[in-house]
């Protein structure tokens, strides 16, 4: 997917080339491209196979087909559920809108893709300072920046 993006960005930046060696202004140029995405659009809009978005199989579909050729092929099905859901978390289904940076990808070194989860929260990586220290902690008060006042359990 991303190299057919490389590929048409490279042959519209060319056509774009040619035209302003015939002397067309580029802003008339830009004109064109915004014309054409606009077009582009629409047809896509016309031809677009629509689903209500409650058809969570026809989503994990979707997103297997985007996965294909990727190296979590293995694991098609758990990710492309795991990216569903991530979406669906922070998506605003009104308005149509998904803010990507309400999710993060962290890898780890070690395990398998298999092990790969959604953490539906905040990760708060730091190592243990004293080996005798708790793994778990129930009911405690945790002081951070940003709008987290109140965690029911954490777990190391």
């Amino acid at each position: 997917t991303f190299h057919l993006f490389l590929v048409l960005a490279g042959a519209l930046l060319e056509e774009a080339e040619r035209l302003l060696d015939r002397g067309i202004h580029p802003i008339k140029i830009a004109d064109g491209f915004d014309l054409a995405c606009k077009k582009a659009l629409q047809t896509l809009d016309s031809i677009a196979d629509k689903f209500p978005v409650a058809n969570r199989e026809r989503l994990v579909e979707t997103a297997q087909t985007s996965l294909g050729s990727k190296i979590v092929n293995r694991c098609i099905r758990q990710f492309a559920e795991i990216a569903v859901d991530a979406v669906l978390s922070v998506a605003d289904l009104d308005t149509c809108d998904v803010n990507f940076e309400l999710i993060k990808v962290e890898g780890k070194v070690g395990g398998h893709l298999e092990d790969t989860v959604l953490v539906k929260g905040i990760i708060i990586d730091k190592t243990m300072s004293h080996p005798q220290m708790p793994k778990e902690l129930k009911d405690v008060k945790v002081s951070c920046q940003g709008d987290y006042t109140f965690f029911s359990s954490i777990q190391a």
